[in-house]
Parts: structure tokens; sequence; C-alpha cells
């Protein structure tokens, strides 16, 4: 098991028992918390188990001098265990250990009755007794405890700890039935290493926690099992973002990554993942993010992120993101990573800088000026010829395309189907003349526009098809998505003369695997899916979710965004079975967490929220069943989040959303 850092002692104790869950249900067991530390961690074991709980003092023995080094220990029945090295090392006398012996040997009677009052101590013989300390060094105290523990003739012994050094860990497994140690860092330097919160336990919050356990068995509620599963097999993340080990791990040899949002309006879905790109751009050789975007404006940014483009700063490079939801790529995150890769690409030669391209088919008018744009430098002929194939669009200019698709699907004005066909053949038959006159960078410009004369020959059907059903336009759409996918990564791949790796930035929706949700029931495929298909063993599907919080969103489509309250996540939801983890972020590698993997292949919901969010309708509009091991290869969950930062913050958008229980009267 890889290291793990623990937030605190509870935390700890949860992710053991989900290491313990095969003593659950068993008759005659006690957990054993060592004092003080090591009670809030086996709380969390013993409330997990459905076991009883007890205190077990293994007091240290300081050396005198230097306290804080122990010499030994000493547990109740009167066993010392010595550190021979110490004592050799320093030439202490056996009188000097006696003494200081008999001196905690009064201070651990006088702490059993404070701790226990007239309660008497767990009766051990013939039981399976848990011992569970917060971590072991040398494991002097650990050694003490499981003499003193033999000596009440249990039926079985383990030890179980968070954190220890792989030698302790192998020694303490010859002397009793079984060790478990969550950790083993290397090197190991202290137990509060594997902690980020490593105060000292009070005495009351040791005497508190054992009512807390005694109350807890009187009522006896069920075992959550789901939960010490996920809470043993969880990663932590920082900022939604994994360590670059993990992050390596998850993402191997894969030449594609996808990588999700649960909404399009959440800053941490952003950062992380902008920040998990750069390190896989730096790092890993990854050349291009692929973008749920509209190929004109993205491809803008391209340009200016290679240096190409007449843009002064990536504000300026983002300002072709004017359509509805504006606000998806014109936001603070987008141009915090945009200029990054300006950055990044300028210390590099033009062949190794990463690009910035987008997938998607809304822009039917604009890419429709793109190809006519681009014959007109090297064959004016041809540009009039694309000219007057594209002027059947012109009677329905100023929406993007849903005018023109509204009167074709209807039989109430002209198809275009076959023009814009004729016009992507044209192109594509004179691709070699086009490009030998501009090297390397004719290549990209010829590539630029018959991407854009693809998308207006899938934006006419797309919008031809929408009024005819959801599911035809969706899995258009999205195969739209998928073929510009795989036509960047071969033009990248034979510029470059290897194999080119991407990342994809989109929706979980269109991300996740299809096949493992209720979308797929209804007969939708995604870009998830095909690519899976594609390239079974060369990509990854990772995903958000988070429970609360803030959004941007808009009441409607094509409305001004607002900064809208997130309801905390429906029961049977996904998300809500994370927020019961008790973390506040962490990630889950369903490809290393069998666990988990198997509990998260049932059915639950799983929220979806686009550029229009309605909490009125939230089950009807915003969630969907899924198997969230099999949707994705890896899920990151955020508990609580805020809205993403438009570029341009509107009065409405400052304002935010008018909580819930404003008074009606006001």
């Amino acid at each position: 098991m890889t290291d793990r850092l623990f937030s605190d002692r509870r935390d700890a104790g949860r992710v053991l028992a989900g290491l313990l869950t095969h003593y659950r249900g068993l008759p005659d067991v006690v957990v054993l918390g060592l004092s003080r530390g090591g009670v809030p961690v086996a709380y969390e074991v013993a409330i997990a188990l459905g076991h009883p709980l007890d205190v077990f003092l293994v007091p240290k023995l300081g050396t005198p001098g230097r306290e804080e080094l122990a010499m030994g220990a000493i547990a109740g029945g009167g066993v010392i265990v010595i550190e021979e090295d110490v004592v050799r090392g320093l030439g202490l006398q056996a009188d000097t250990i006696r003494q200081v012996a008999e001196r905690e040997a009064r201070k651990l009677a006088r702490r059993e009755r404070a701790y226990r009052g007239d309660t008497r101590a767990a009766d051990l013989r013939g039981k399976i007794v848990i011992m569970v300390d917060d971590g072991l060094a040398t494991g002097a105290s650990m050694r003490a405890a499981v003499r003193a523990v033999r000596q009440r003739k249990p039926a079985r012994i383990v030890v179980a700890v968070p954190a220890a050094p792989q030698s302790t860990c192998e020694e303490l497994s010859t002397l009793v039935d079984e060790a478990v140690c969550a950790t083993t860092p290397t090197p190991f330097f202290s137990v509060g290493e594997s902690y980020w919160n490593f105060t000292q336990t009070p005495d009351e919050e040791v005497r508190r926690l054992l009512r807390a356990a005694a109350s807890a068995r009187a009522a006896a509620p069920p075992a959550r099992t789901d939960l010490a599963i996920l809470r043993s097999e969880l990663v932590p993340a920082q900022d939604g973002v994994p360590s670059d080990e993990v992050l390596f791990h998850i993402v191997g040899d894969a030449r594609f990554v996808l990588i999700g949002e649960a909404s399009h309006g959440t800053h941490e879905f952003y950062a992380a993942r902008a920040r998990m790109t750069r390190r896989l751009i730096e790092a890993k050789g990854f050349v291009a993010v692929a973008v749920e975007a509209d190929w004109p404006d993205a491809y803008r940014v391209n340009r200016y992120v290679r240096g190409r483009g007449d843009d002064a700063s990536a504000e300026e490079a983002l300002r072709g993101f004017r359509r509805f939801p504006a606000w998806m790529w014109r936001n603070a995150d987008v141009l915090e990573f945009a200029g990054w890769l300006r950055e990044h690409n300028d210390r590099l030669g033009e062949r190794s800088r990463a690009g910035f391209y987008g997938l998607d088919l809304y822009s039917l008018h604009r890419s429709a000026d793109e190809v006519v744009a681009y014959p007109e430098k090297v064959d004016p002929v041809a540009a009039e010829r694309a000219r007057n194939r594209y002027s059947c669009f012109d009677h329905s200019d100023g929406d993007d395309g849903q005018a023109y698709g509204f009167a074709a699907a209807f039989g109430a004005g002209e198809s275009c189907e076959r023009r814009v066909i004729d016009q992507l053949v044209d192109l594509q038959r004179n691709a070699l003349r086009y490009q030998r006159a501009q090297g390397l960078l004719g290549e990209d410009e010829f590539f630029h526009a018959e991407r854009n004369a693809a998308v207006v020959a899938a934006a006419e059907r797309y919008y031809r098809t929408m009024f005819g059903g959801r599911v035809s336009s969706w899995n258009l759409r999205d195969r739209h998505m998928a073929d510009t996918l795989f036509a960047l990564a071969e033009h990248l791949g034979w510029q470059r003369g290897d194999a080119a790796r991407i990342v994809v930035w989109a929706h979980n929706s269109h991300l996740g695997d299809a096949r493992a949700t209720e979308m797929g029931a209804r007969g939708e495929l995604n870009l998830g899916r095909l690519v899976r298909e594609h390239n079974p063993e060369d990509c990854r599907l990772i995903g958000f979710t988070t429970y609360t919080g803030t959004v941007t969103a808009a009441d409607d489509w094509g409305r001004p965004a607002e900064r809208k309250n997130v309801r905390p996540a429906l029961p049977d939801s996904a998300e809500e079975l994370f927020h019961e983890v008790g973390h506040k972020e962490f990630l889950l590698d369903f490809a290393h967490s069998a666990g988990a993997a198997d509990l998260l292949r049932k059915a639950l919901l799983e929220r979806a929220i686009g550029v229009v969010y309605r909490p009125g309708t939230e089950r009807q509009s915003h969630y969907f069943q899924t198997r969230v091991s099999d949707q994705f290869d890896a899920v990151i969950h955020i508990d609580e989040t805020r809205a993403l930062e438009p570029l341009e913050r509107t009065a409405r958008w400052e304002r935010g959303e008018v909580p819930e229980t404003y008074p009606v009267a006001v």
C-alpha cells in the first residue's frame, strides 16, 4: 500500500477499520486502544466493526534527563519491556530503571481509575483482542502491551496501527497472530509525520470516547461497511489534485487522459484539472489540451499559446468565446492556464510546443467563415466556390444554426447537406497543393481549415437532427468530438513522429463511459465510451464530484450567468455517499482499489449540472443513475466547492443567489 497522510487520529482509525472488516460480525472481539493517542484511533475501529472498546495503558519509561527518549515501557500486571540498546548505550543502572518504573506504575494505576471509574477492565480470556495505537516507532510500548495482554489468556491477538517502520511491523508479526500496518513510510522519521494534525490527546477526550463507544454499543446502530471500505482505500488530494506519484500511476502510458467536471461552473474542477494537466505536459510529454469548446474559438487560443497569433495577452486570446455560455472558457482559471501554457511554450522549439484545441460543433457560421478565409490566401477561385456553397446558410445567420435546423427539419427551408460535404471534399482534394507553400505552419493552418469544414458538415447535420430527437443529436455531437480528437492525435503524431498524448477537458456526462449510466440505456453514447472502444488500454477517464457549495450557471439557455447555491446532494447518490466518508476531498483509483470498485458498481444517482441549474427540479433535471467505478477509472471528490469566476463579473453574479431562508416579507 502506498504511503498515506492522515488528517488526524480519527481519520486514521477509519482507514484501519477498513483493513479489519474481516473481524466484523465475529463473536467475542474486544478493541483495546493504547492510551492516550491510540484511543481515538481505536474508537473508530470499534464503532465501525461493532465491538466493545476499552483502554489499555502502556506508559513509556522516559530516560532521566531526556524524558522524550524511551528506555522501555510498562504495562498492567507489572510487565516491563526494556530497550536494551538505549540502556547499554547510555550506561543506565538497574536502580535507575527500577525507580522510573515504580513511578510510572503509580501513575498508571491512578490514570486507570480516572479513565474507568468503577467500571471493570474488559475480560480478555478467550477473546479476539485487537490492540490499536496511533503509530509505532521502536514498538517497545506495543511489545509491553502484547506481553501483558497475553497473560490474560486471549484466544487471538491482533495489532493494528496506522503507521510504523516496515521492520517494526515485521517484528510484531512474529509476536502476534496478525499485524496490520496501514502504512510503512520509507524512510520513517516519526509517527507524527504521517498526520496533518497530531496534537496530544487529553484525558477528557479518552473518557469521552470510552463513554461514547459504550453508548453506541447500547444503541447498536447498523455498521456502515461501505464507508469503511471507502475510507480504507481513498487517496488524499490537495485542492483536488493527487500527488504526482498517484497521478502518474493512474495515467501510466495512456495517450488519452479525459478529465471531467460535474458542472460547467465550478472553480475547483477547473483549477485542479489545469494543475494536473500542467504536470502531464511538464513531466509526461503531453502535447495538447482538447476541450469541450468550438474549434475556431479554441484555435485562437492555440495560436496565442504557441506564439503565432496576433493577440497580445491570454485575455485577448479568450475573447473569441462570445457565444453563450462564455464563462465556460472566459474565466479566471482558464486565463491562468493559457498564460502558463504560453510561458511554457516560449521555452521550447516549434515542434515541441503544446496546443489548445476545441472539439465541439456549435460554430456553424464562424467555422464557415474560417473555411472561406483559408483559400483566399492560396486559391481565390476556391474561396469563391466555398462562399457560394455556404451561402445557403445566409438566411439563418445570428443564432449559429438553430433557425437553419428548424427550417430544414420541417421542410420550410433549403437543406445545405450536399453543399457542405462537397466543400469538405474539395478542401481535402487540394490538401498537398495548399500546404506546400508554408511548411509546418501550412500543415497546421490547413488542418485548421479542414477541421472547420468538418465542423460545418457536422453542425449542419446536428442542427437538422436536433429537432427530431435528443438521442440522435447527442450521439452526433459526441461522435464529432471523438472524430476531432482522433484526427488531432493523428495530425500531431505525424508532425512529431511519435504518438501524441492528449488531455481532454469536458463534462462528466461526455467523458464518463455512457455504457455504465442510464444514458446508455436510452441509446446514448458519448466521447468517453468511444475513446475506450477505440483505445481500450490507452486511455484514462477521471471524473469529479461535489456535495454542495456554489456554482456559476444560468436559469435557462441564453440567460445571464449567476452565482447559485448548490443544494446538498440527494440521498442514494454517489455524492452523498462520498460526503459521509467524512473527508474534505479525496481520490478513488478503481484500478487499484478493488473494494471501492466493487462497492461503486451498484447503481447510484449522480449529479450533472451543465450551464443551466434548476434546483427546483433537481432530481429530474440533474441526476441520472450510474455505476461510478465502471463509468470512470478514477474519481475525485471535493465536498464543498465554489463558483467559477467569469472574466465579466456582472452585478447579478456578484450579488449571488438569495438564500432559500430569506424572509418572504422583505
